[in-house]
Order: C-alpha cells, then structure tokens, then sequence
C-alpha cells in the first residue's frame, strides 16, 4: 500500500524537481545577462560581456534552457543542452584547477548536469507545459 502512494506522488514531485532546477538555472543565466540577483560571478555585480566566449554563451544557454525546463517546454531537449553545457563547464572551467568538486569549486555545474541528465531520462514529470499540448493534440484526433 504504502508504495503505491510514493509512486502515485512521484510524477508530482518529478515536476517540483523540475520546477527548481530550471529556476535556479535560470536565476544564473539572468544575473550573468542582466546583472541582477548580484550579477555574474567575478564580475562584482556586472554582467557578462555580449558574445564574450564561453561565459555569455553560457549565460544565454543557462536563462532559455532553464525556463524552457521550468516550464516543462521541450524539457528532454532542453535538459540535454543545459546537461552538457555543465559538463563542459565543470571539464573545461573548473577540473584543472583540482581533481574533486569540493577542490575546484564545480559542485554547481556537476549538480547541474547530473539533474539535468536526470530530466533527460525521465522527462518533465506532472505539471508541464508540454502536457497540455499533447491533451490538446490527442482531442483534436
């Protein structure tokens, strides 16, 4: 008994998951754009600059992918790009600078790209936009 109540509230609970991680990937990307909720990182409140390799590539991947997995809009694919975005991120920014998360300062982007991996995986969850546009599609057939 108690089992079936955990699975019929997994599918609620996969979407708040959802929810979460898009916002605050999102937050990242927004304050790297546009210099709100502290701005970019090493930047003391500013932004990045536009078209400024990886950094504003970055940003913009962080703030569309967010949203798009906060609203549960192309989240597979949406979760894909932002997945590999941070393990690039972690590769390429943060692993030379030590071997452990806890050393090079890239627990972020490594928790990023295993929930987005995740998401790749099981797929939005309850509560998602694209939910409605396939109710709207099997109607209409």
């Amino acid at each position: 008994m108690r089992g079936s109540t955990l699975d019929k509230a997994a599918p609620v609970v996969l979407g708040l998951f959802r929810i979460v991680i898009g916002l605050l990937f999102a937050g990242h990307g927004a304050a790297s754009l546009f210099g709100i909720f502290g701005g970019a990182s090493g930047t003391n409140g500013g932004t990045v600059a536009v078209g400024a390799w990886p950094s504003w590539y970055a940003a913009v991947i962080q703030l569309v992918c967010g949203l798009l997995v906060m609203t549960g809009l192309f989240t597979r694919v949406a979760a894909l790009l932002a997945s590999g975005s941070m393990a690039y991120a972690y590769f390429v920014m943060h692993q030379p600078d030590g071997l452990l998360p806890l050393q090079n300062h890239g627990e972020p982007a490594a928790l990023f790209c295993w929930a987005f991996l995740l998401l790749v995986f099981t797929g939005p969850g309850a509560v998602a936009l694209s939910s409605l546009f396939s109710r709207d599609t099997t109607a209409a057939a």
